[in-house]
């Protein structure tokens, strides 16, 4: 008994010193000696002041010292080689194409560590081996479900530090290998060259993305007027192709060259679209550049059978989904107990939301232009020209009325992941928030509506059982019941809904989390309302879980979904979107994205995001839409 005391003792003072000397190697690679290092995630994520990593298990392996050591490796040298500004600078805006431009700019922080610190490669292998199995990519058999950004991430290693391809990772790479050469001519080798200069690294990531059919070329001008280092990248990509192709494919390569410098100067004038690729000048003109576009998207629809990589998304049965109110999932008195309890952690918290409340509602109050329509027959009494009728006893009262306002023509929808790893702080400050989202922008004027997502049972429920019956066919699609709660619906005063926010607090309701279909179905609901502008704002910790249907699909099939939806809410709706991580990194999915550590920053973040929100001019996909 004695000796499995001190065999334990001996295992936990161990895995303390082991982390002890793993923050101070991570600290001192990343040259930050304020850094915060925690062991306490289901995935390795980094910021400027804090790192989190794996949770560790008690009987320390090798291979755990390993991983963990990649990890930290991986974060350290992100912080110590890496310029967030320029890598924003530019940054592709089609969802995919970024997920490829952050997964090669790992690759290049993670080369030039190996090339420092001898013993990385190691780790560094480790840790891919570990992530890949994780998310099952040895089990993938189509091309559409084999992430591409992993297959570039995992050959660009393989180039740059000499780590060879995995097993788990070499389905991918193989069925993406051939799609790679086809479309691009030497597409990595060249990326060595630059692998000391994160600049110039990201325009050639950028050429490498236009050669893939990801970003069409005129995303190359944006940057290229105050950058003379892509001109020069361009030059020497343009040199080693006229080494490779024949005259004919030079001559392709000038007339697409020359449409691209129309296409410059059309985005120059204001003239054009964010995505075409000439300027219109005339109705003849215009009519004919319309046959060429319609050309050139039928083009890009062939090369998105390959590249693109959206999955088709299958559901196996929607027999057993639900779309419910909160008060229909728990009784009356439950409820309000339930209110109570989050009305006990709002106490603890009352003079931060009182100051968060009283600062969203400042700022948004502040835009808001209040005009009145004076002389009018009806309406409210103008007691500023009553001396009229003093004066003048035959004179009509005067009425006024208050102009509507674009602030005023709003509504913000609060999405909240309702998954069990959401359970505790997170979820509390989630409904918090939800809170006070609700009474400040009520007072200001604005509809807000209140929504969370999970699923109704563990590891598939009824849609499983039914797909077990049906002999189990392969690639069933989503196995899982869904269900999707209305918290607050956007027209109902916050005092009626209040207690429904306290459900969250429920043990029991958080279970699993498919995110594509809860902003889908989140999307819908904001495109059927009648405001002018739509706020989308969702809360969440990490990437799409739910084991029964990753575990008859591939293993990225939610992810691949959510990474569609995503694309096409900001690229191709009116919904400005905006996501906050809790603890979990949300930028590779989100253009407008913010990560937060701890749980107790979101109130204060997602007040200044949401403000910002307010001060930018609706997105032109909306203005486009009014005029259709």
């Amino acid at each position: 008994m004695a000796q499995n005391k001190a065999s334990k003792t001996s295992e936990k003072d161990g895995l303390t010193q082991f982390k002890s000397a793993l923050g101070a190697t991570i600290r001192t690679i990343a040259n930050n000696k304020e850094l915060e290092v925690s062991f306490n995630s289901d995935r390795a994520i980094i910021t400027a002041n804090k790192a989190r990593l794996k949770a560790l298990p008690h009987n320390l392996s090798k291979n755990d010292i390993s991983i963990a050591r990649g990890q930290g490796d991986a974060l350290a040298m992100r912080l110590a080689s890496h310029n967030e500004k320029i890598h924003q600078k530019y940054a592709p805006n089609n969802p995919q194409a970024r997920a490829v431009y952050d997964t090669l700019e790992q690759a290049r922080v993670e080369a030039l560590g190996c090339s420092y610190f001898s013993g990385m490669k190691k780790n560094i292998s480790s840790m891919l081996e570990d992530n890949l199995n994780a998310n099952n990519f040895d089990k993938i058999s189509d091309i559409a479900d084999a992430p591409l950004d992993q297959a570039l991430g995992l050959i660009l290693r393989e180039k740059l530090i000499g780590i060879k391809i995995p097993k788990s990772g070499q389905k991918i790479v193989d069925l993406w290998r051939k799609e790679i050469e086809e479309k691009s001519s030497n597409p990595l080798e060249g990326l060595q060259e630059y692998i000391e200069d994160q600049k110039a690294f990201s325009i050639a990531i950028k050429h490498l993305l236009v050669d893939l059919d990801l970003i069409p070329p005129s995303e190359l001008e944006h940057n290229s007027d105050d950058d003379n280092s892509g001109d020069e990248i361009e030059d020497k990509q343009t040199d080693n192709n006229q080494d490779n192709k024949d005259q004919e494919t030079s001559e392709g390569d000038k007339q697409e060259t020359e449409q691209d410098q129309n296409s410059g100067d059309s985005e120059e004038s204001g003239e054009a679209d964010e995505f075409d690729t000439s300027a219109s000048e005339g109705d003849e003109e215009a009519q004919a550049q319309l046959g060429d576009e319609a050309q050139q998207n039928q083009t890009n629809k062939e090369n998105e059978k390959h590249l693109s990589n959206y999955p088709q998304y299958k559901i196996f049965t929607t027999k057993y989904d639900e779309i419910i109110h909160a008060p229909d999932l728990c009784p009356r008195e439950e409820l309000d107990q339930l209110r109570a309890l989050l009305d006990k952690q709002l106490e603890t918290l009352s003079g931060a939301v009182s100051r968060l409340a009283n600062k969203l509602q400042r700022r948004l109050m502040a835009q808001q232009r209040r005009s009145w329509t004076f002389d009018l027959e009806e309406g409210m009494l103008d007691t500023a020209r009553l001396t009229r009728v003093v004066t003048d006893p035959m004179a009509p009262l005067s009425f006024k009325q208050e102009n509507d306002t674009d602030f005023r023509d709003t509504i913000v929808t609060l999405l909240v992941d309702n998954s069990g790893s959401m359970r505790g702080r997170p979820i509390t400050i989630a409904a918090i928030c939800g809170d006070i989202l609700a009474r400040t922008l009520e007072r200001c004027g604005v509809k807000v509506e209140i929504l969370g997502f999970t699923t109704k049972a563990w590891k598939g429920g009824k849609s499983r059982e039914s797909w077990l019956e049906a002999g189990r066919p392969a690639n069933p699609g989503r196995v899982n019941d869904i269900r999707h709660i209305i918290y607050k619906s956007a027209d109902e005063p916050w005092r009626h809904a209040k207690r429904n926010l306290g459900l969250m607090m429920r043990e029991g309701l958080l279970k699993e989390n498919i995110d594509g279909e809860a902003l889908l179905w989140t999307q819908k609901r904001l495109m059927a309302r009648p405001e002018n502008r739509r706020i989308m704002v969702v809360i969440s910790d990490g990437a799409p879980v739910d084991d029964s249907t990753q575990s008859v699909n591939s293993g990225n099939y939610l992810e691949n979904h959510l990474r569609s939806v995503i694309e096409d809410i900001e690229l191709r709706s009116p919904i400005q979107l905006i996501a906050i991580g809790i603890g979990h990194d949300v930028t590779r999915y989100y253009k407008h994205a913010v990560t937060l550590l701890d749980a107790e920053e979101l109130g204060g973040t997602l007040t200044d995001e949401l403000a910002a929100l307010f001060e930018e001019d609706p997105p032109q996909a909306a203005k486009a839409g009014r005029k259709r």
